[in-house]
């Protein structure tokens, strides 16, 4: 239950001279449910036109009472800046982010909010899963706070929403992959589609950035890996709005297992959630890594088993990865219901160093990891030629790998603020 929404408030008295903050007040939060721990923050920053302070206000007006009835909205406000009268923050809370999503992408919200377009020049928009509240909600425990999200610590996702948690982040680079099969006997068609097109504009807003993405293939099966400076979601966006990308997205849909309707965005959010395919354990590779080739290796995990050997190969990464001789400067673990990919960065070839490759300690059979793993029965991961063999058997074929080119700061052209498009709001999630 909601109460209804009430006026905008001036938090700060004008006659005092200094600039005031406005905040929406006027709603009491709901007590908390069984659904707690997947409410959504979504935080949208705005700079408004010099002038255009009294319509924006009104805009907004307008606008919070019609977001107010939406399903799924709890509660929002509208703050502005104490040092910059020209910076806004509106923070809205939802009961999970599929009511979020599905408002955002109505033709209903793109109504609602074209009257703030020509107040606002710029925009950023985040989104955050609430994990901690103080005070405690009484009825109900928030997932603690973790260091580090592995596969076992994630809640459940939801059936529509691509990201459902947190994505892996690691010295300021937050990693993810999707993966999806395509009909047999499509594979060739589909590997001349994803290598050829045109990549898509790498600066995404002012503090986010397309890095790099690296697709690979074994059978049928595709994986997409990517490297995101910044806020995942919005590179996503912005990347699914690229023509290019849009153009590629549709030649290989008669191809694939599973169909999807870009003409439904509920249909398109529900296949990138099945395809997520998040980063459980990240090693290495936070400084440059020099003269390395990039390969991935698709195990075949028993089922239940694959959170286990994914923790496995990172330990075993993580002793490679800190000594400099040896040939894997860094690696990735991609883990969801049952497929495990392990994505390599080695100073050689990895058929020169199949072991490390591999993720097998040399000298060791690892026993360990053939209980999480489905082998066949004349498998051997004792022996050199064992070995060799079984990473030929997980190797993924390269499609294309890219990269973003280094942004020269002393170059005017290649200021953020210029590679940026128009705010869109509708782009932006807000």
């Amino acid at each position: 239950m909601r109460s209804g929404p009430g006026t905008l408030r001036r938090c700060l008295d004008r006659a005092r001279g200094t600039r005031t903050v406005t905040t929406l007040t006027d709603r009491q939060t709901p007590p908390p449910t069984a659904g707690t721990e997947s409410r959504l923050r979504v935080v949208l920053l705005l700079d408004v036109h010099d002038g255009q302070e009294q319509r924006f206000l009104a805009a907004y007006e307008q606008i919070r009472h019609q977001v107010a009835n939406v399903p799924g909205h709890i509660s929002d406000q509208l703050c502005q800046s104490l040092g910059n009268a020209s910076q806004w923050l509106i923070t809205s809370e939802w009961e999970a982010a599929e009511p979020f999503l599905s408002w955002v992408e109505s033709a209903a919200h793109r109504t609602v909010v074209e009257p703030l377009h020509q107040c606002v020049s710029d925009t950023r928009s985040l989104r955050f899963v609430i994990a901690r509240e103080t005070p405690e909600p009484a009825a109900n425990h928030l997932v603690p706070l973790k260091v580090k999200v592995t596969a076992t610590d994630r809640p459940r996702a939801a059936a529509t929403d691509p990201l459902p948690t947190p994505p892996l982040s690691s010295g300021g680079v937050v990693r993810h992959a999707l993966t999806f099969t395509v009909k047999p006997g499509s594979e060739r068609a589909v590997a001349d589609i994803l290598a050829g097109y045109r990549s898509p504009q790498a600066q995404v807003d002012h503090t986010t950035r397309l890095l790099r993405t690296s697709l690979f293939m074994r059978g049928n099966r595709v994986v997409r890996a990517v490297e995101v400076q910044g806020d995942l979601g919005n590179a996503l966006r912005h990347v699914a709005m690229q023509p290019e990308v849009r153009a590629v997205e549709e030649a290989v849909n008669p191809h694939l297992e599973e169909a999807r309707d870009f003409a439904d965005p509920t249909s398109t959010r529900a296949f990138f959630a099945r395809a997520a395919l998040p980063a459980v354990h990240h090693l290495g590779g936070e400084g440059a890594l020099g003269e390395v080739t990039r390969s991935a290796f698709l195990y075949p995990v028993r089922p239940g088993h694959g959170a286990a050997a994914a923790q496995l190969l990172a330990e075993h990464d993580k002793t490679a990865v800190g000594d400099a001789e040896h040939p894997l400067a860094a690696s990735t673990m991609f883990l969801s219901e049952g497929v495990l990919v392990r994505l390599v960065d080695l100073r050689v070839p990895y058929r020169q160093a199949p072991a490390q490759a591999a993720g097998l300690l040399p000298g060791s059979p690892l026993t360990a990891l053939s209980r999480y793993l489905d082998l066949p029965a004349d498998a051997d991961l004792e022996s050199a030629a064992g070995i060799t063999r079984f990473l030929t058997d997980c190797a993924m074929d390269l499609i294309t790998d890219r990269k973003s080119p280094a942004i020269d700061r002393t170059s005017p052209s290649a200021d953020p603020h210029a590679l940026g498009a128009a705010p869109s709001f509708a782009a932006t999630g807000e």
